[in-house]
């Protein structure tokens, strides 16, 4: 069987889930990387309505994490987590691509 190229952990499904059935939308998230932030690049999430041909499509627990071409590039590899703390809580990618990141986990580098 193949590893995907992405996952989503089950922390993140289940607060994906919550969200949706808030919201009254699908249980999409869209992770994109997009240029900017601390450390060069920067993750985007967001529920998505549609899922574009070109995706890359994960499903975990009925929740289905979204990725376009471009930016799995820069994730592949990755866990998307949710993580809860004193400081707040947070989608977190775990990217082992990653070289350097920001202390608050949003921005990293190659």
């Amino acid at each position: 069987m193949e590893q995907a190229p992405i996952s989503l952990s089950p922390a993140a499904a289940q607060r994906v889930a919550a969200i949706a059935r808030r919201q009254e939308q699908p249980a999409m998230l869209r992770l994109s990387v997009e240029g900017g932030g601390c450390s060069g690049f920067q993750y985007r999430f967001g529920l998505a309505d549609t899922r574009e041909d070109d995706d890359i499509a994960v499903e975990e627990d009925g929740v289905t994490l979204l990725v376009d071409p471009m930016s799995l590039d820069l994730v592949r590899g990755s866990t998307v987590d949710f993580v809860e703390s004193l400081g707040g809580s947070a989608f977190r990618v775990e990217n082992p691509m990653a070289a350097a990141g920001c202390g608050c986990g949003s921005s990293f580098a190659v």
